[in-house]
């Protein structure tokens, strides 16, 4: 590739191309294709729909011709360009996968097929950027934002900056490895959390029983069983006000909103900073923190544990402090997490929803020798690092997707 710094052309570009990008009228380079189909009642059809956030094309299921209520239908083949009429202002665009060749769409959608100045998998591309999708939301009409209808003979009145189709194919290519990298470890991420999942259903008995499907060599003891309240104390962290929360500040702090990492259930960095005061309330190693209000019941029912004394715990937090001879924090916020549903039948409220600790007292824990959480806790924290290893290096391959689609368009 190579930098481009004067003219109607990206910053940066492949070497072998050098003549500026040219406007174009969209309607004047757009292949428009409509393939009409005549439905038979006794054969069956796959209908498509068209993700939000350009996600892409996917199947919603396959119906027979007499199901079909609206018959103006078209066929669509693999490589076509498809937007949903009324949800393109949403990032509903996207290309046809060489497994959905032959499926079908209503006339809620617009095709097209590769022109000679304009390729759909460039059109894809051009179709996820802001100012494509700025044009897309001043071709749609309507008061909703949810129920906008594109008025696709506006959009095309519009103007594009193109290259030529061969420098449109090589960036269409290069953006397409890009993707299947970020795919594959999309998929290796995924393939983490769900072991992880699997092995949190596994590792911990189920209820009403006492014995987990999974233990670790030298350990055959039934598992214990006792309700919170006996095995720890409740605190509530003290509210801070803006002028406490403070960047330069030395303390570090954690309040509401920064209580979980996304992949594990304990707490290693404190980002923010506050203030100190003898009227604060401060973290002891081992305590859990899990919040007290939310918006969906599902926000209630997560805890973190703390590994740290001293840390600043700000309001709308439910602090727990175990018995550090009976339970270990980052067990308790493991088991907390996998006991989802029961933690839900606690939680009250309508708009806001409230999780109390008179509540959590009586929430029965069943729970094995220290040894055994030690083992247990060491073996999710050696997953939770792969997972966020992986989940570093996806961000990093979308920040370098982000920062190519910056520089190598007009």
């Amino acid at each position: 590739m190579a930098d481009q710094t004067t003219g109607k052309v990206p910053r940066v570009r492949f070497k072998a191309y050098a003549e500026p990008w040219a406007d174009e009228k969209i309607g004047d380079v757009l292949a428009e294709k409509r393939r009409p189909i005549v439905l038979e009642d006794d054969r069956r059809y796959e209908l498509i729909t068209v993700k939000r956030r350009n996600e892409g094309v996917v199947s919603r299921g396959h119906l027979l011709g007499r199901d079909i209520l609206v018959k103006n239908y078209a066929q669509l083949k693999a490589g076509d360009f498809v937007i949903s009429k009324r949800q393109v202002v949403h990032g509903a665009t996207g290309i046809v996968p060489p497994a959905l060749d032959g499926a079908i769409v209503s006339n809620e959608y617009l095709t097209a097929v590769d022109g000679e100045r304009l390729l759909t998998e460039f059109l894809t591309i051009v179709a996820s950027l802001p100012a494509m999708r700025r044009k897309f939301f001043l071709s749609s009409y309507g008061v909703d934002i949810e129920k906008l209808f594109f008025d696709a003979i506006d959009w095309m009145k519009r103007d594009v900056t193109l290259p030529g189709v061969q420098e449109q194919s090589r960036i269409a290519q290069f953006f397409q490895r890009v993707d299947q990298l970020i795919a594959l470890h999309q998929r290796q991420h995924e393939k983490l959390l769900t072991l992880k999942r699997s092995l949190l259903q596994r590792m911990f008995p189920q209820p009403g029983t006492l014995i987990p499907e999974i233990r670790f060599k030298g350990f055959s003891e039934v598992w214990k069983e006792r309700s919170l309240g006996e095995m720890a104390s409740f605190f509530k962290g003290k509210g801070l006000s803006k002028s406490e929360i403070d960047p330069s500040a030395q303390e570090p702090c954690i309040h509401y909103g920064q209580l979980f990492t996304e992949y594990s259930e304990v707490i290693s960095v404190v980002v923010s900073r506050a203030k100190g005061g003898d009227n604060l309330f401060r973290s002891i190693a081992n305590d859990v923190l899990m919040p007290t209000s939310d918006v969906t019941p599902r926000g209630l029912a997560k805890a973190s544990a703390i590994n740290e004394s001293g840390i600043i715990i700000g309001g709308d937090i439910m602090v727990i402090r175990a018995d550090k001879k009976l339970l270990l924090g980052p067990f308790l916020s493991r088991f907390i997490r996998h006991m989802e549903g029961r933690i839900l039948q606690m939680v009250s409220g309508s708009t806001v929803f409230h999780l109390y600790s008179s509540s959590m007292e009586k929430f029965r824990i069943t729970y094995p020798s220290i040894p055994e959480q030690l083992k247990i806790c060491s073996h999710f924290l050696a997953l939770d690092e792969l997972i966020l290893k992986h989940a570093a290096q996806l961000k990093k391959l979308q920040e370098i997707k982000f920062a190519c689609l910056n520089k190598m368009f007009v």
